[in-house]
């Protein structure tokens, strides 16, 4: 039996008051695309009523720490937050990134004692171009290459939505390697490739702007495709 968990976290753009200060005059940054990823809540919204599946998103800024990034890493604290006091750096980590990260581990090992396979769902998105150059695509399935479930799932889902929605340019490992450092490559290290299969969805963010119908129709052939093409996936 499957189980579907929903993250996302990249949210929203909000500051808590604590942290104001550190961000004076940056209101454009924490709108833009460094901010938060737009879209990103209305489509982990949109899956986990479609799929009956427990949600666990911020609204936090990825500027205050980016919850998909490891401890360590060079990019999980921004510029406006790296400089800070190492004691309001821990209590970052302690208010913000630790609940959040313990929260989806437990509901995947929640799942996988039951005996389910928890298809963990990673909700993004991406700007449309970056530093001048357009990204070709309107959808990225991000996975480990070396983990057969993930790839039978991500093979499956481009798949069906291929089949249903040609309009719209699929393609997987893009605009970044599904193996890079993140919440899903975490938990992999934690659960056996049998247990856990854990993927980023990437929503172009022109889609998201342009909003209407082309926006209304992707998150609904999102769902449908999804469904497709776990219907017959093989057991765990």
């Amino acid at each position: 039996m499957d189980t579907f968990i929903i993250s996302c976290e990249h949210g929203g753009n909000r500051i808590p008051a604590p942290y104001r200060r550190l961000f004076r005059g940056q209101k454009a940054l924490l709108d833009s695309h460094r901010g938060y990823d737009p879209g990103s809540l209305v489509t982990a919204k949109a899956l986990s009523s479609a799929f009956t599946a427990p949600l666990v998103a911020s609204t936090v800024s990825r500027l205050l720490i980016d919850l998909n990034r490891s401890i360590g890493h060079p990019q999980l604290f921004s510029a406006a937050t790296r400089g800070a006091p190492a004691e309001t750096r821990a209590q970052i980590v302690d208010e913000h990134y630790r609940p959040y990260r313990a929260q989806v581990e437990r509901l995947v090992r929640q799942a996988v004692s039951r005996g389910h396979r928890a298809i963990h769902i990673s909700s993004h998105s991406f700007a449309a171009e970056l530093d001048g150059r357009v990204r070709g695509a309107d959808v990225g399935l991000l996975y480990h290459p070396g983990r057969p479930g993930e790839a039978e799932v991500c093979a499956r889902w481009k798949e069906a939505l291929a089949a249903s929605a040609p309009e719209f340019r699929v393609r997987r490992n893009y605009p970044y390697a599904g193996k890079g450092d993140g919440l899903t490559s975490h938990l992999r290290l934690r659960f056996a490739q049998s247990d856990y299969v854990g993927i980023e969805l990437e929503v172009n963010q022109g889609i998201v702007f342009a909003a209407g119908r082309r926006w209304t129709t992707l998150r609904r052939k999102l769902i449908d495709s999804l469904r497709t093409a776990c219907a017959g996936l093989s057991a765990p």
